[in-house]
C-alpha cells in the first residue's frame, strides 16, 4: 500500500442538539470544539438532524396539506377536472 495517500482517522462525537442524541464512532471529519470521553480526546461534529430525529426513523411525521396545493393550482390554470372519461 502507498503511504500517506489515506485521511486521518480521529475519534468523534456526533451531537444531534434537536433531541440531545450523542454518537460515538469514528470518522475522518474535524472540528475546533474537542471533548475527552473515557480519556480519549474527541472531535465533537454538530448535526441538525439524524436517526434519533428524523421523522422516519421516529415514526412522528408531520402532515402536509396538499389538498390547498391542488386546489391554488387548478385555481391559477382554470383547470377543471373532466372525471377521467375516454373517448
Amino acid at each position: 500500500m502507498k503511504k500517506e495517500i489515506h485521511p486521518q482517522y480521529h475519534p468523534v462525537v456526533f451531537v444531534d442538539p434537536s433531541v440531545g442524541a450523542e454518537f460515538i464512532t469514528r470518522s475522518t471529519m474535524k472540528s475546533n470544539e474537542t471533548r475527552d470521553i473515557d480519556g480519549v480526546k474527541h472531535f465533537v461534529v454538530r448535526m441538525e438532524i439524524s436517526s434519533a430525529s428524523h421523522p422516519f426513523y421516529t415514526g412522528k411525521r408531520k402532515f402536509v396539506d396538499t389538498a390547498g396545493r391542488v386546489e391554488r393550482f387548478r385555481e391559477k390554470y382554470k383547470y377543471k377536472d373532466v372525471g377521467g372519461t375516454n373517448e
